[in-house]
């Protein structure tokens, strides 16, 4: 009984022997096996402090020191994909196949031209309003250079030669640059209204072209606005209208 009294809480057994092991916190001896390691949050998971604790010394993780995790706003997409959106916005080529004569089944001579995917003929340049011009789509600034858009222009005088040329002058400085945009309203002739790119012939005037020939007369009314924006173009597009041969 005196060497039982050493063992302090371990079984001790000389026909089951079993190792003996030290509670980190109280010190007391208890067989191994009792002996557990002490667990604690750290950030939003347990971590094994290596401390060897008895069941009475074992301390429950604290739930107010575990982390709070919150969830991705919006939830991200696994291995996301980039859309080819310069691929996708161009015209496919296709050429026509060889044509054959429908009685003598001969191939008749090639005449082939290229068309696009909507089967239209190609040409160098696309011609009339570009396809998904966004007039909502108004910028603040252009780049990297600070630009003003919304401002009022009071033309002295809008004018059509009988061509898709619009010219405007001014009694004082417009300030644009060649291929800054302008919104036209108001004007005599609708075809000479909606947004377009200006072309710089001075410090006092500048011209547009419009999508069809508008014959020559004075296009300035009392309700015409001529106001700077920057509206989106779709990919590609440089200018508004768009102009071909």
């Amino acid at each position: 009984m005196s060497y039982a009294s050493r063992s302090g809480r371990a079984r001790t057994s000389a026909k089951k022997p079993e190792c003996f092991g030290v509670c980190d916190r109280c010190s007391l001896w208890y067989n191994l096996v009792e002996l557990g390691w002490q667990y604690d949050w750290r950030g939003t998971s347990l971590q094994n402090l290596w401390i060897r604790v008895c069941p009475r010394c074992t301390d429950v993780p604290q739930n107010q020191l575990r982390a709070i995790q919150l969830p991705a706003d919006p939830t991200p997409v696994w291995q996301p994909r980039v859309e080819q959106f310069a691929a996708l916005e161009s015209n496919t080529r296709n050429l026509v196949p060889t044509r054959t004569d429908p009685i003598t089944g001969l191939p008749l001579p090639p005449a082939q031209f290229r068309i696009t995917e909507n089967l239209q003929t190609r040409v160098t340049q696309e011609t009339g309003a570009p396809d998904g011009l966004d007039a909502n789509a108004v910028m603040p600034y252009n780049g990297a250079v600070q630009r003003h858009y919304g401002v009022v222009l009071s033309p002295l005088s809008i004018t059509s030669n009988g061509t898709a040329t619009v010219t405007c002058t001014f009694s004082t400085a417009h300030g644009q640059c060649t291929g800054d945009q302008i919104a036209v309203e108001g004007v005599l002739n609708p075809l000479a209204a909606g947004f377009f790119t200006v072309t710089v012939l001075s410090a006092m005037a500048f011209t547009y072209m419009t999508y069809s020939d508008i014959p020559s007369a004075g296009l300035l009314t009392g309700t015409t606005r001529v106001i700077t924006c920057l509206v989106g173009l779709p990919y590609g597009t440089l200018q508004i209208p768009q102009v071909g041969p």
